[in-house]
Order: C-alpha cells, then structure tokens, then sequence
C-alpha cells in the first residue's frame, strides 16, 4: 500500500498559501484519515520571493511549471493559477502524464470541463473540483455524492459573496451601489476591477458547474443568462421590502418539462425563506431534491483558508482511491459518462416568471392607464402597485408585481411602454421567485 501521496502545486496565490499551511498545520489528523501521509514536493510560481509566511523545506519552490508536471514522483498535481489557457494546458498536460488533478478554476471548468473529465477518464485519472464553487461549502461533493439518489429539480445559489455583501450593506444601510462598491473594494471583499462579480460572471461559471451536475448534461456558459447588480438602486431595495422581499443576485437552475432553465440575475424572493437571511460575503445554495425537498448548504464562500480547505478535501478523497486502488469511482461531472445526455437550455425569452417594474414617470393624468394599457395586451396582469408623488431628478417612481408572465410578453410590453413620452428613462425590471397569489 502506498504510505505517501505526493502532490506538486502549480500556483502559490491567495488558495495554495490556504492549502498549503492545513496540509502543514494538519498533518497527523489528515494521515489518521487517509492512511497515508500528503507530502508537498514541488511548488511552481513566478514570485517565489515573497513571504507567505509558511516556512518551506529548501528547494521546494520553482519558476519552472515543468519541474511539477515532470516530477515523477508527483501523484496530485494542484492548478491554482486562475485564467483558462495556460490552466487548460497544464492540467491536460498532468493528466497526459496519469497524474491526478485539483482545481479550484471555477472558469476552467466550466470552459473546458468537458474536455478535461473525457481525459481523465481515457488516462483512469481522478479530477477534484471542489474548491471551484462555494468556497468550503461541500456543495459539490453532495451534488455527486450525497444526493446521488435525488432527482434535481431546482437549485438556487448565492454564490458570489462580492455581490451579496454589496446589495446587504445597500439594505441595511441605504449607501447607494458605487458607495458601497468602493467600501467592498478598501475592505478586499471586491477586486480593483469587479466586472466579473458584479457583472454575474462570476455566478454563471458556478452555475454552469452545479447545472451540470444536477442534471447530468454540459451546460455552456454562453446559453446561460448572466445580468449583474449595477442597476440595482436603493429605492428598489426600500420597496422589495414593503413588498415583504429581499433583493439577491442568484444563480437559479431548474429543470421544466424535459428542459433546463440557467440564468443568473438579480432576484427578489420572500423575507421568510432562509435564502433571503444570508448576508455579507457569505454564500448560500438551496437545493430542491424530489424526495428530500429543500436542503439549505450555508457558508464561506470564499477566502484562502476556507477554499483551500476544499483544496484539501480533494487531496483526501482522491489519495483514498490512490490507495484503494479506485480511481474513478466517482464520475467527475457526477453522472457515468456515457449516461450524460444533452438537454435544450430554454432560452430567456421562453421562461415565465413574477415581476417587479420600477416606471420612473411624468406625475401627470392617464400615466398608469397607459402603461397598464399596453401591458394587459401583452398577457400581463398586475398584482400590486405603489405610486408615490414624492419627485426623484424630476420624475415620480410607479412600481407594479404583476402575476405569472412570459418573458417574451413582458419585453415586448417594455419595448412598447418605454417609448412612451411619460417615461423618463429605461424600466427596471427585476424578477421575482415564488408563488403566484393569484
């Protein structure tokens, strides 16, 4: 039985240095558990003279990606460098080369996912991604694991804390979203260029991960609809609240009818779930099983100790199969490969939804009936409305929930409505999650 598994990092940021001091700090409880020890042989990195503040054996650290993906001693190669070509390169090559993997390259599965498990399979290689989504919540591991015998129905996920810390602060403070924006910044819970977050990016490669592991088909990041909170203003915020709801930027999967439903956007769901109690950088996914119901998996989403325990959690899971002889025992994308199927993705224009419509409006007579005109005609009904007289930058916000409605329907009616002369500026519109009282 082979008493050491010897693993070789590509990458020594923010997740490696994470990973690296548990392998370090716990040693004795990780060999407890595996039956062998984890031994670091090699750590490759441009910067090698930076202080991490972990002490390293000499002769540990290179400049030369080569001296990992060749070392043949190396059984778990770790690629933590982020971006997706050089990443791909390096972990095809690994796996080229019968050595397993670890990512925590949220984008490099998702992009490349595919290719990557068919290699992996051919070469009878283990690929652990754990660390890709939700930081050190296990939420994948359950996905291909725990909840292996649950049919999927629905996930929803709060899965970038940049955003939830955000449009909390915006909540509970009133800061407007560039405020709070550049709070989140000097704090480090955004980076200097927060596209990718605010944007839904982010969220989307998680999506796409977690989609195909609920339904056993690839889901391409580019048919997954991605909207990000920048239009978000605190006036929403206040009346989501009278309204009895919290806005969230959620990744939302769901299967309907035979079809898959993908998007990521900013949501309102109900102040009595517990989705809408998480707040801060943390993250949250609920998952909705056909015989389990609803499971809610909370926690750090992000950072270097709580992601690179992830990290390590994969090096446990693969060094047992290493050890039992069992590489492959679990399908990487969770389903047996030849069992995964392709399934339509609904376009964004084909699902139905509740809606919350912010109308910034000349306060002046046969406004509503206008806008309600031009709605009814395209199907859609309202449920609730708030008018207020108090005047923003010379208009007067008209707020309307509408019932059940088809997106096409609704674009159509806002093609329409915003061309109105009474309406000072783009609608906002923003979906909203649960029930029809109608």
């Amino acid at each position: 039985m082979k008493k050491v598994i010897k693993i070789g990092f590509i990458g020594y940021g923010t997740v490696a240095t994470g990973a690296v001091k548990i392998l370090t700090s716990q040693q004795n409880l990780l060999e407890r558990r595996i039956g062998a020890q984890l031994q670091i042989v090699k750590i490759a990195d441009r910067e090698i003279e930076r202080d991490r503040g972990i002490d390293l054996p000499e002769g540990l650290l290179t400049t030369d990606v080569a001296e990992v993906l060749n070392h043949p001693e190396i059984d778990i190669v770790v690629e933590l460098i982020g971006g997706t070509d050089h990443a791909k390169t390096f972990t095809l090559e690994a796996i080229a080369q019968r050595k397993h993997v670890v990512t925590a390259n949220k984008a490099l599965i998702a992009y490349a996912g595919e290719d990557i498990f068919k290699a992996a399979e051919k070469q009878g290689v283990e690929v652990g991604f754990e660390a890709a989504v939700c930081g050190g919540i296990p939420i994948v591991r359950e996905m291909k694991e725990g909840l292996a015998s649950e049919r999927i129905l629905s996930i929803y996920g709060i899965v970038n804390g940049t955003c939830n810390y955000i449009l909390s602060k915006m909540r509970d403070e009133g800061g407007d979203f560039s405020s709070v924006l550049k709070e989140a910044q000097h704090l480090g819970f955004a980076e200097a260029d927060p596209t990718l977050d605010i944007g839904g990016g982010d969220s989307a490669h998680k999506l796409a991960i977690l989609s195909s592991l609920a339904f056993g088909t690839p889901v391409p990041l580019k048919e997954i609809y991605t909207e990000g909170i920048e239009k978000v203003k605190p006036i929403d915020i206040a009346f989501a609240n009278e309204f009895g709801y919290d806005i969230k930027l959620l990744a939302i999967t769901k299967m309907v009818d035979g079809e898959i439903e993908a998007r990521v956007h900013p949501t309102m769901i109900s102040k009595a779930t517990l989705l809408s109690k998480v707040s801060g950088v943390f993250n949250a996914v609920a998952v909705d099983g056909e015989t389990v119901g609803e499971l809610l998996f909370y926690g750090q989403g992000a950072g270097s100790l709580p992601t690179g325990s992830a990290v390590v959690s994969d090096f446990v899971d693969i060094a047992r199969n290493i050890i039992n002889q069992s590489s492959g025992r679990v399908p990487a994308a969770a389903f047996m490969p030849d069992a995964r199927k392709p399934l339509r993705i609904r376009p964004m224009a084909e699902i139905s939804s509740l809606y919350y419509l912010r109308f910034m409006v000349q306060d002046h007579p046969g406004v509503l009936a206008q806008i309600s005109g031009i709605l009814g005609k395209n199907q859609i009904s309202i449920s609730a409305m708030i008018q207020q007289g108090r005047k923003i930058d010379g208009s007067v916000p008209l707020v309307m929930m509408t019932h059940l409605a088809r997106e096409s329907d609704l674009q159509t009616a806002l093609g329409e409505i915003d061309q109105l002369d009474c309406i000072l500026g783009a609608t906002l519109l923003i979906r909203v999650e649960g029930e029809d009282l109608s």
